[in-house]
């Protein structure tokens, strides 16, 4: 699939291995030359995200400058001449929401540094962002008032992200479409009949609005309880 789609950039999330673990088959990807992986201290197995590129960036870094949030490997930012692009994988609330406080912690370090980098260039962040900002964005709302991903909290969050300057791409074009998931658990057959949650985004800056061609999800293709999306921008 990834061959067929070419993309210019390729961002993992939730990778679950450092760089030197990361399949022969996935560093012999054609096109994509330049790879850089992030991974935890410590904790082989967890989190971790990839950037793969087809141009080698201007420059590359890892984490958001916070120490309290970098020991996670959760972050991989790639400047090129047009834009950064942010491949992020956003802490979860947790089972019982015992990590809801430091996901709030997260999300206003998180915004800091996504407009830390958009005073600079425009910015487009890909990742799964766990959370769903609106009833529209998962199959049964009303059931999971306080499920990790839908806390008034959590919502919010994402809320003061887009205030802060940055756009929704999906939700920018396509305001009324429903039952558009990226993710649906592997219990119950829940992908089959479509219940599911949009948890992965392409979030860009808003002077970016003109430069946006399209933003798709690609429901169609299988090999993770998450989908790929995929960006078009016109640089």
């Amino acid at each position: 699939w990834v061959q067929e789609e070419a993309p210019d950039v390729l961002c993992l999330q939730e990778t679950k291995c450092g760089g030197p673990a990361v399949p022969p088959e996935v560093r012999a990807l054609p096109g994509l030359p330049h790879q850089f992986w992030a991974s935890p201290e410590g904790r082989p197995g967890y989190s971790g995200v990839g950037l793969l590129a087809r141009h080698e960036p201007l420059s590359v870094t890892y984490g958001i400058g916070d120490e309290e949030h970098d020991r996670e490997g959760r972050v991989v930012t790639a400047e090129f001449p047009g834009l950064y692009v942010v491949a992020a994988y956003v802490p979860n609330a947790g089972r019982g929401l015992v990590r809801l406080e430091y996901r709030q912690r997260w999300d206003v370090a998180f915004r800091s540094y996504l407009s830390s980098l958009d005073a600079r260039k425009p910015v487009a962040l890909c990742g799964d962002l766990n959370v769903a900002h609106t009833e529209m964005d998962l199959r049964h709302p009303r059931a999971n008032r306080r499920s990790p991903g839908f806390t008034t909290e959590e919502r919010e969050g994402f809320g003061a992200l887009l205030d802060a300057g940055f756009l929704d791409s999906f939700r920018h074009l396509y305001p009324d479409v429903p039952y558009a998931y990226t993710f649906w658990t592997y219990l119950g057959g829940a992908r089959d009949r479509n219940v599911g949650w949009r948890l992965d985004y392409f979030v860009i800056s808003r002077r970016l609005a003109g430069a946006l061609c399209d933003s798709k999800i690609r429901s169609r293709v299988l090999g993770s309880d998450h989908c790929p999306i995929t960006l078009y921008l016109a640089l």
